[in-house]
């Protein structure tokens, strides 16, 4: 039963961690993050030969519920994004701001460790990378023409990119895509109409799904190589970066005025940073609850 139990939390963490990826300002990582899957993942996959049966029994769960979770969530996310944008945006934004706890956690813990203060050189790193990350989300405009003839080398570029966004919290993937001119095409692998069409699939969701494989392979192993080595360094570049994207959760249409729409949105906020921040160190917050039972 505990396995069972185990299976279905992740399967169920994975379906939202899926809509990261198709959702404009989010980063799939970063709801790794907020679920506890962050670092639990990288292992697995950078190692995955090391303990297979076990890593296996873990990924499993997690792509299958990205993956569905991307082909739910395609059109869902459009409709509130459509619909009810302000309110929608303003619920990621207090996602992603209550995890920021955690982040500092993750930086300071290796120092806090050995006795030391945190040295100021990580503080201008974190800067850096923040100002890297808001120069790189905000080059959007000047991308390159919309693909609308996709090649199986730009459909495996695809896939990279989008690996790239679940590994790297801050990098968003929605934003690369449209400086390259592929969200569109990202959209359309997302749609289970598309999958269903042998041509489509062949041609750009099979060469999608290589260059996803390659590029979570590759990355992951990277990432978890410098986190063994350098994790200090490596986390403030990965915090900064996840700053960066929050100036980018919110656009025109997130206007506050006296009215019932800005009171939804603020309470969808303070909603999504108590659900963030609570996940985020569900451990510790289940056994207070308990505690205090």
């Amino acid at each position: 039963m505990t396995a069972l139990k185990e299976f279905l939390t992740t399967l169920l963490k994975g379906i939202v961690v899926g809509l990261g990826a198709i959702t404009p300002g989010l980063s799939g990582s970063v709801l790794l993050v907020i679920f506890g899957l962050y670092h639990k993942a990288l292992n697995a996959i950078s190692t995955i030969f090391k303990n297979f049966k076990k890593n296996l029994l873990f990924l499993i769960p997690l792509a299958m519920g990205i993956g569905t979770g991307m082909l739910m969530f395609s059109k869902i996310a459009q409709f509130f994004l459509t619909n009810f944008e302000m309110q929608t945006r303003f619920t990621f934004l207090g996602l992603v701001v209550g995890t920021i706890p955690l982040f500092i956690r993750e930086v300071t813990k290796e120092k806090k460790s050995d006795g030391k203060k945190f040295p100021k050189r990580y503080i201008f790193l974190i800067l850096g990378a923040t100002a890297f990350g808001l120069t790189l989300s905000y080059m959007g405009g000047v991308g390159f023409k919309e693909i609308s003839n996709p090649n199986i080398l730009q459909a495996v570029v695809l896939g990279l990119v989008v690996a790239a966004s679940y590994i790297i919290p801050g990098v968003d993937s929605a934003v690369i895509l449209n400086y390259f001119g592929m969200y569109k095409m990202w959209l359309s692998v997302a749609d289970l109409d598309n999958l269903l069409q042998l041509d489509f699939f062949l041609k750009i969701a099979l060469p999608t799904a290589v260059g996803l494989a390659i590029g979570v392979l590759l990355i992951s192993s990277i990432i978890n190589l410098l986190l063994k080595r350098y994790y200090t360094i490596t986390f403030s570049v990965i915090f900064g970066l996840f700053i960066s994207i929050i100036p980018k959760l919110l656009n025109e249409s997130c206007v506050l005025g006296l009215n019932g729409k800005t009171a939804i949105s603020l309470a969808l906020m303070v909603i999504g940073f108590c659900l963030s921040f609570f996940l985020s160190d569900l451990e510790n917050n289940l056994k207070k609850l308990k505690i205090k039972k």
